[in-house]
């Protein structure tokens, strides 16, 4: 039987991901939340981390705009803890998959950016998310595994999806960015993506390295607001698309978030279904 611990288990993908790890028979599953686990403290992750044979890292700092005022304290969490426990992973010999984001991406292409394109990260975010990256490629050459996703939504945090459905009922008309293009993903299609490659990985079939964790097709952020609107039975034309310099925010984003998934096939797996399809699987679940 395999142990798996999940740190970050307090978060939206954390949740959702032991919500699929602990039905199954084969695996004996260990949560740890932010309260739980320390990651920036190495003598805590050393001891968290022996006996298990997997290790998926969903715990982060998220605060995109805070990091640009506080990028110390985001690459402690996202870079230096990361590196803390991809070495304890490396001492007893278990995999790890660590959760990156499209932001190492300069986001300013028009093509979906490959697994192995060179990253460019603009704001601090993704700066701190990058060192948490090479930690892991460093450290566990044969046993690591990054899986970067963007535009995440679920049932247990704070997102764009959940925030529309409220605003849904507070206002008339809603503005809404349009000219930025990414792929919406819910956090628990995700969580059943990362269980397969754990699989795939045990046996073989999987071999380490970068994977993007995101849905197949692109859309912009009105453009899921009008889905997120329509699959709910109201009217889409209440909301109004708009330009990113109404909306001036501490920390650049990139304006083109796509990403390609050409690893999943070489997996044996694959790629996560279309961005439309899953919130309508989503939203039938909320």
């Amino acid at each position: 039987m395999s142990r798996v611990l999940v740190t970050g288990a307090g978060g939206m993908l954390g949740r959702d991901l032991l919500s699929v790890l602990r039905p199954r028979r084969d695996l004996t599953v260990t949560a740890a939340t932010r309260a739980e686990l320390d990651i920036t403290d190495p003598e805590a992750v050393r001891r968290a981390v022996a006996g298990h044979d997997l290790v998926v890292n969903t715990a982060a700092w998220t605060d995109v705009d805070g990091a640009e005022a506080e990028e110390e304290a985001a690459t402690a969490v996202n870079g230096g803890a990361v590196g803390h426990l991809a070495g304890a992973c490396a001492a007893v010999g278990a995999r790890m998959i660590h959760i990156s984001t499209d932001y190492v991406f300069r986001g300013d292409g028009a093509d979906p950016y490959p697994e192995d394109a060179v990253p460019a990260p603009v704001n601090a975010y993704g700066r701190s998310k990058l060192v948490g990256e090479l930690a892991v490629t460093r450290l566990l050459p044969d046993t690591g595994y990054v899986v970067r996703t963007a535009w995440l939504y679920g049932e247990h945090g704070r997102n764009f999806v959940a925030t529309m459905l409220r605003l849904a009922g507070e206002r008339d008309r809603l503005d809404v960015v349009d000219d930025q293009r990414g792929q919406p993903t819910w956090s628990y299609a995700l969580a059943e993506q990362l269980v397969a490659l754990a699989d795939a990985a045990r046996t073989g079939v999987a071999a380490p390295g970068i994977y993007h964790g995101t849905t197949s097709g692109e859309t912009t952020w009105y453009g899921l607001a009008r889905a997120v609107f329509d699959q709910r039975g109201l009217d889409p034309d209440r909301i109004r698309p708009t330009t990113s310099d109404r909306f001036r925010r501490p920390a650049p984003r990139p304006s083109y978030s796509v990403l390609a998934h050409g690893r999943w096939g070489e997996a044996g797996l694959p790629p996560l279904a279309d961005w439309h399809s899953t919130l309508v699987r989503a939203l039938s679940r909320y």
